[in-house]
């Protein structure tokens, strides 16, 4: 069982940036895809962005594309989520999950661990 912890949240005014990470318990980590959603509420989970086990490949959702940098440092059993220019509709809580399969890509059900989620609040 991998179990997930998300840290970096908090809150941060419109056009500042936040550093989400997401700690691993598992060895094996490196061999896991990883993805970042977020969820406001009464909203459904969506996807913010994913990475292959390599971190060669990064896959964002257009809402962060040029805003946001998705990394991970397989030896920390870590992943990041940089997030720059920060707009009141990035506040949300952030869950960062991993995926047997190697790939989870945006779809939420290919993941197979989830985090408890960090909340991120931007203020005006």
């Amino acid at each position: 069982q991998v179990q997930l912890v998300e840290s970096g949240g908090g809150l941060v005014q419109a056009g500042g940036s936040l550093r989400l990470s997401c700690a691993a318990s598992e060895r094996t980590f490196s061999t896991f895809g990883v993805g970042w959603f977020r969820q406001q509420p009464g909203k459904e989970r969506e996807f913010v962005a994913t990475i292959y086990p390599s971190g060669g490949t990064k896959y964002y959702a257009d809402s962060v594309k040029g805003r946001s940098t998705i990394s991970r440092d397989n030896a920390k059993n870590t992943v990041y989520l940089q997030m720059n220019s920060l707009k009141s509709e990035d506040a949300a809580i952030y869950y960062c999950a991993a995926s047997n399969s190697g790939y989870g890509g945006p779809r939420a059900i290919r993941y197979d661990y989830w985090g408890q989620g960090t909340q991120v609040t931007v203020s005006a």
